[in-house]
């Protein structure tokens, strides 16, 4: 005997709104503004529902239709129906890390950008050098390097380009509460100068213990008028990280403002996103009247006060470098 026609549509909804689907998981847009049956048509083209229409009517019949959020969703096919409405209903997007470390510059971060909003890198690049840009998301400029703070973000995948800096930009404004703009008008310094000098730091620093000593070499060189001479800014005139920084390098870049050899002072702006430790050891270097520092092999530094005594480590490390220490 064959079963009454609702009976029929009762088991066919049962099964359909069960299960958890099989194969890998599929993406799917829901874009703003799109109409329930768009979203439905969509499922079906991605083979995630078999039956558009009957799936509109238990949308409707369950009042989730037009409570649907938009963004870009995962689903297996032949996931339940109530388990696809769910998800849609509470926007459980697909998330993408973005991950930021302490110094990543422009040119690092540009890409990572690109891969959650689907941007060119390029595009990217170009809307973080733009100082009309980072002055209107309030920051010193004089582009958005430096001001792109350092973590880990989870954000949903597609999210426009512009939502992504300024959800770090917001991170980086958190960074500076009232202590710290307290601490940044008791030294006399902008927060563009704080940040700028926090990103050589981070760049120098391999012991993070160290920062507020190379912190403390930059600090009495400026005092005194000396030239910072700090490879970092010369890498980031140069746009390319090299392991031996040569005379001739540095002469190539001679009339770049980031030549720290070649002009005295505080570059025009950051190098890359400093972090929270570096700003802190801007804001608060060592006591100590250190003007040189030399690399270990190990990353850690010896500081020292006079160009002999810093000649004398140079020369120690070399020895010690040459013997396989």
């Amino acid at each position: 005997m064959r079963a009454p026609l609702w009976t029929t549509l009762v088991l066919t909804l049962f099964a359909a709104c069960s299960g958890a689907g099989s194969g890998e998981p599929v993406r799917v847009r829901v874009p703003e503004g799109a109409s329930f049956a768009q979203v439905a048509d969509s499922l079906a083209e991605h083979e995630i529902i078999g039956n558009a229409f009957v799936f509109s009517l238990y949308a409707r019949v369950t009042g989730k239709a037009d409570r649907v959020k938009p963004g870009t969703y995962a689903f297996r096919s032949g996931t339940g129906w109530a388990t696809i409405l769910d998800d849609l209903v509470a926007g459980r997007v697909l998330n993408y890390r973005v991950v930021v470390p302490e110094g990543f510059d422009i040119a690092d971060i540009a890409p990572r950008i690109a891969e959650v909003s689907g941007a060119s890198p390029d595009s990217i690049t170009s809307l973080l050098m733009d100082s009309a840009y980072a002055e209107s998301l309030g920051v010193p400029g004089p582009t958005l390097e430096g001001y792109l703070y350092p973590a880990t973000y989870s954000l949903p995948v597609d999210t426009r380009a512009e939502r992504v800096i300024e959800t770090m930009v917001e991170s980086y404004r958190d960074v500076w509460t009232a202590e710290r703009r307290a601490s940044a008008e008791l030294r006399g310094m902008t927060e563009r100068q704080v940040v700028t000098l926090a990103s050589i730091i981070e760049k120098e620093a391999r012991v993070a213990e160290e920062m507020p000593l190379i912190s403390a070499v930059y600090h009495n060189r400026l005092r005194i008028g000396m030239a910072l001479q700090a490879d970092p800014t010369v890498q980031y005139a140069l746009g390319t990280h090299r392991e031996r920084l040569l005379y001739a390098a540095i002469d190539s870049v001679a009339d770049n403002p980031y030549n720290t050899y070649r002009h005295r002072g505080l570059p025009p702006g950051p190098i890359g996103s400093p972090s929270t430790r570096a700003i802190d050891a801007a804001l608060a270097p060592a006591d100590t009247s250190v003007l040189y520092f030399v690399a270990r092999p190990d990353g850690s530094h010896v500081f020292t006060r006079t160009l002999d005594e810093h000649n004398r480590a140079k020369e120690s490390i070399r020895r010690q470098s040459a013997l396989g220490r």
